[in-house]
């Protein structure tokens, strides 16, 4: 009995003691616990209503575009703007701030941004805009006002002021003091703030007014407590300082689409952002761009800014420097408007031309001209202007140096002669007989003819006089799969390469043909060997292809960006290495005694008293090579060029196609004038044959 007596004791003391113990754990919990969610809980809870922080972007500066020299072609402006930022704005006086704000640049003569497609007309009702019909139909659409197609000015213009004025308890009437100007005013700027994000993100600030004068920004400083949420910025605006130099080569900017927001969003694009869309602005776009900075801004419970940190400071973006000397440049342009010109006098249907010139060591862009062109400082921003472009039957947008490709006519025949040269055909002892009419054919009844009567003719003389007949039998012999072989080699109907959109062109040929859905035929090879058929080239792989010739075969990518370097131009990112795209260095493709036959050919077309440029380049104190062609179209013929030039030791290559030009020698005038300004021929201090324009 007292052994079970002493075992209960025991167990209960235990039992005692263990619970005793709990009880001071729990009563500790509990006082830590009250500390944690009464007292702490009250702390934090202060903290979290006095303090909130959110991460906001920081712009960048646009890197800019420049000559081989440095010259500006797009660079940027630093102005004032005026933005909304929406993280000081006061949404009840959201409307009010920007009518002050309207009111006191209009006052000023300044100009803000109005983008709204209804205005007021005479009789001070709403009107839908003049020539806004995109405009219009996504103000009605499913994604906007949700309206019908047929829904007038007014009634749209109900509906954006339901939406933009809000009324409340303490504001039943929101509109009360507002002209029915002053509230298409406001909804104009609400629409724009809407569609460029404002609404939805503290990371979109709204430019309100650009290039906004330095004194307008003090009266807006000295105005701030009247106008919340409205800064003054430093800021950079996209111009063109030689703006009708080389606008196809530069390029255009303009807002981002839906499109392309959808799939650059996530690599930080904005719905407020504008962005490359031709040309280089368009191919560097991510080299110019630049990358976002990000700050910090933390925030009381009233959702006032009560301070900011910088997280990541803002990278300019980097300037690129372009392979085209302005100077030369200005020349090519010149040259070709006042020779289409001229060509339009004796034949209106002569609509324009393009010319290239190419470095021949490296094959980089000098200058490249198209004619009619246009002025990147009204073009697109300017609409009565771009709608000029856009109804213009000379079509001034296409790009007719990279773009447009042409029925080449004559100038191919030295690219034939390669071919049949390298494939054993010919050789410089070849002769074939030309009585003015190609008779091969005659049971046909197809008898193409020939410019002269040249009797027994061989390669030099050929090319030195044009004839037909010689390149006729010539094609016909080699065959239209040899001819395509090199001529792909040389860049006719290959991309050249260059950063910019470019045609490919047409190479005459049986796929080609039968993808039409025609039938190749051995007349066919004939033509194509005379630089007919389909045969269709641009300026640019016209210039690529002589100077190939040129440079002994060896073919480099055609490029227009010459360097890359920092936002302050003082150190170097990147330079252009060019891919070689034929190496002829070890006689691969073409072998030297059969490229100095057709160079040789090509120097008598310009040396020899009988050949078809010697007028213009007989007595040139520099040696030129060249190739002179007539194609002929569905309309009036093509004038083409190519050539190079010193013929010893070749610089640079020039390519000039005048659209249409018919007959005469508009297109060598082009190159004249270039190489008088590349080797300063005629001028006071003239330099060498070897010595490059400045």
């Amino acid at each position: 009995m007292r052994r079970h007596s002493r075992k209960k004791y025991t167990h209960t003391g235990r039992s005692i003691a263990c619970a005793a113990v709990a009880m001071v754990m729990a009563a500790a919990f509990s006082v830590r616990l009250f500390q944690w969610q009464i007292v702490g809980g009250a702390s934090a809870a202060k903290d979290a209503d006095q303090n909130s922080s959110t991460k906001v972007i920081m712009p960048t500066n646009r890197g800019e575009i420049v000559d081989i020299h440095g010259v500006g072609l797009a660079t940027n402006k630093t102005g004032y703007a005026l933005q909304f930022d929406h993280a000081y704005m006061t949404v009840s006086t959201e409307n009010a701030t920007i009518l002050r704000l309207i009111n006191l640049l209009e006052k000023r003569k300044e100009k803000w941004l109005d983008t709204l497609p209804i205005v007021m007309d005479k009789s001070g009702n709403y009107a839908f805009k003049a020539n806004s019909a995109s405009e219009i139909k996504y103000l009605k659409s499913k994604d906007f006002l949700k309206v019908n197609n047929y829904a007038d000015a007014k009634t749209c213009m109900q509906n954006l002021v339901d939406k933009y004025f809000e009324k409340t308890q303490s504001d039943k009437n929101p509109t009360a003091g507002y002209s029915k100007e002053d509230l298409r005013k406001v909804v104009s700027v609400r629409y724009a703030m809407t569609l460029q994000g404002f609404d939805y993100s503290m990371n979109t600030p709204y430019t309100f007014a650009e290039d906004v004068s330095r004194d307008t920004v003090e009266i807006v400083s000295e105005n701030s407590d009247t106008l919340p949420g409205v800064k003054a910025t430093v800021t950079t605006t996209r111009e063109n300082p030689n703006s009708t130099l080389i606008p196809q080569a530069v390029g255009t900017m303009g807002a981002i689409s839906a499109d392309e927001y959808e799939k650059l969003q996530t690599k930080g694009y904005h719905l407020n952002d504008r962005l490359g869309k031709s040309g280089i602005e368009s191919a560097l776009e991510t080299t110019l761009r630049g990358t976002e900075g990000e700050k910090t801004l933390t925030m009381d419970s009233n959702g006032s800014v009560t301070g900011e940190k910088v997280v990541t400071a803002p990278v300019n973006g980097k300037t690129v420097f372009l392979t085209i000397d302005s100077k030369l440049q200005k020349v090519a342009a010149d040259a070709l408007a006042e020779n289409v010109k001229a060509a339009q006098a004796s034949q209106p249907m002569c609509k324009g031309g393009g010319v290239v010139v190419l470095n021949v060591k490296d094959f980089s862009v000098l200058a490249a001209a198209s004619y009619p062109t246009y002025d990147l400082s009204k073009y697109p921003s300017d609409t009565a202007y771009t709608n000029n472009l856009l109804t213009n039957p000379t079509q001034p947008l296409l790009d007719r140096a990279f773009g447009c490709a042409y029925t080449p006519g004559s100038i191919f025949k030295p690219s034939v002669a390669l071919a049949a040269l390298q494939e054993g055909i010919i050789n410089e002892n070849t002769t074939f007989v030309c009585n003015h009419i190609y008779r091969r054919f005659e049971d046909t009844g197809y008898m193409p003819k020939c410019e002269g009567n040249h009797g027994p003719i061989s390669l030099d003389r050929a090319l030195e006089q044009s004839c037909n007949i010689f390149f006729f039998e010539t094609g016909y012999h080699t065959k239209i799969a040899n001819m395509n072989v090199y001529a792909k080699k040389l860049g006719l109907g290959e991309k050249t390469g260059v950063e910019i959109a470019e045609s490919t062109g047409t190479l005459a040929g049986p796929a080609e043909k039968k993808a039409a859905g025609g039938v190749w035929y051995a007349t066919d090879t004939i033509q194509a060997a005379i630089g007919q058929s389909d045969n269709a080239f641009t300026p640019a792989q016209l210039a690529t292809y002589v100077a190939t010739i040129a440079n002994d075969g060896t073919r480099k990518q055609v490029h227009l960006v010459d360097h890359v370097t920092d936002y302050s131009r003082k150190k170097t990112i990147s330079t252009t290495k060019p891919e070689i795209y034929t190496d002829n260095s070890n006689y691969s493709f073409l072998s030297q005694k059969n490229l100095d036959l057709v160079k040789t050919g090509m120097r008598d077309v310009c040396a020899s008293p009988h050949g078809t440029a010697y007028a213009l380049f007989g007595e040139y104190p520099v040696k030129v090579a060249a190739k002179t062609g007539t194609a002929e179209t569905s309309q009036s013929d093509n004038t083409t060029f190519i050539t190079f030039a010193p013929y010893d030791k070749p610089e640079i290559a020039i390519a000039v196609v005048i659209e249409h030009g018919q007959k005469g020698a508009y297109s060598q005038n082009v190159a004249k004038s270039i190489y008088d300004a590349y080797f300063k021929v005629g001028q006071p201090a003239a330099k060498t044959a070897s010595s490059k324009a400045g």
